[in-house]
């Protein structure tokens, strides 16, 4: 099958479950492009977004990690956490080479680019903006929580979240990817802190309801204390609806296993339970529904399997 010929695959999202997503799609024979968060504002990356005033490197940083087909021994200095030394304490070294190559190329987009060729990346990976942008969350009882780090920290419903300053510019080359796609993944991910940053950047809301690809949510497994707190399927994607419009999602990807009483007694600790699997109200939202298990049970941890869920969304394009 020729390079134009292959189904055209963007994922957008950010934090931990996106990687695990692209691990597995980056082995299929798809163009695939992914649109990555740039709100994170927490540990190594808050303080280089500070100190430079570039976006934040660190979702980023674990996609290209994810999409590279480096030396293992190059992947590990690229993912190192410096434990000791003032001032390095605590940065990843993929963060500072993103703020190094930002300075020498002038432009951040341009920076991941020299990167990923140096890595040997598979596939495109874009920021869903060059600018330096600042989450926030109004929750349910009026009050504002400013910055990504802090919004689930304030045990509170959220109504709302937004992004200042405003306007905020997508980047051109992730509009230009929704419009072309054959399918856009939303993945996995903290849903208003991860996922949501991207998707309510205007322009990218308009590409999102305008695109003939199919529109697929991988819902998360479990719930997230802060943010989804007894959250089922369908209070997800109303979450995304009531931000973007109700007419962007086609379809939802979701977990029919039922989760070991050990793995979800580890998780009440932390205040998270398994994600509610009701269909009825998913079919009333009129959504596909593709489910499976799309669970890695290798992992002591709740984690999506990367070739399964792979594999599935592979099926939706056929």
């Amino acid at each position: 099958m020729s390079k134009q010929k292959l189904p055209r695959v963007v994922v957008i999202g950010g934090g931990t479950g996106m990687p695990v997503l692209l691990r597995g799609l980056k082995n299929l024979p798809i163009e695939l492009t992914a649109l990555v968060t740039v709100a994170d504002d927490g540990g190594s990356t808050g303080r280089i977004r500070n100190e430079m005033a570039i976006p934040a490197p660190g979702d980023i940083r674990n996609v290209i990690a994810a999409l590279s087909d480096a030396e293992p021994m190059l992947l590990e200095l690229f993912q190192h956490r410096f434990s000791e030394g003032n001032g390095l304490s605590g940065h990843s070294m993929g963060n500072l080479l993103l703020a190094a190559m930002t300075s020498v190329t002038g432009n951040f987009n341009t920076g991941i680019k020299e990167i990923s060729r140096v890595l040997n990346v598979k596939g495109k990976i874009y920021p869903i903006s060059n600018e330096n942008m600042s989450l926030h969350a109004e929750m349910e009882d009026g009050t504002i929580v400013s910055g990504e780090s802090s919004i689930p920290l304030s045990n509170k419903r959220i109504k709302r979240v937004f992004i200042r300053p405003q306007p905020v510019k997508p980047l051109p080359n992730a509009v230009r990817a929704i419009d072309a796609a054959d399918l856009v993944v939303i993945s996995p991910g903290s849903l208003y802190t991860s996922i949501m940053p991207n998707l309510i950047i205007p322009q990218v809301k308009e590409a999102l309801r305008d695109t003939k690809a199919k529109v697929v949510y991988v819902c998360n497994v479990m719930t997230q204390a802060g943010e989804t707190t007894g959250y089922s399927a369908s209070d997800h994607v109303r979450a995304i609806s009531d931000h973007i419009g109700s007419e962007c999602l086609d379809a939802i990807v979701v977990n029919n296993e039922v989760i070991d009483k050990s793995i979800r007694a580890v998780y009440a600790e932390e205040n998270a339970e398994p994600v509610e699997y009701d269909m009825e109200r998913l079919i009333d939202m009129g959504l596909e529904i593709i489910e499976g298990d799309i669970i890695d049970h290798t992992q002591f941890m709740l984690r999506h399997d990367n070739n399964k869920i792979a594999k599935l969304l592979y099926s939706v394009m056929k």
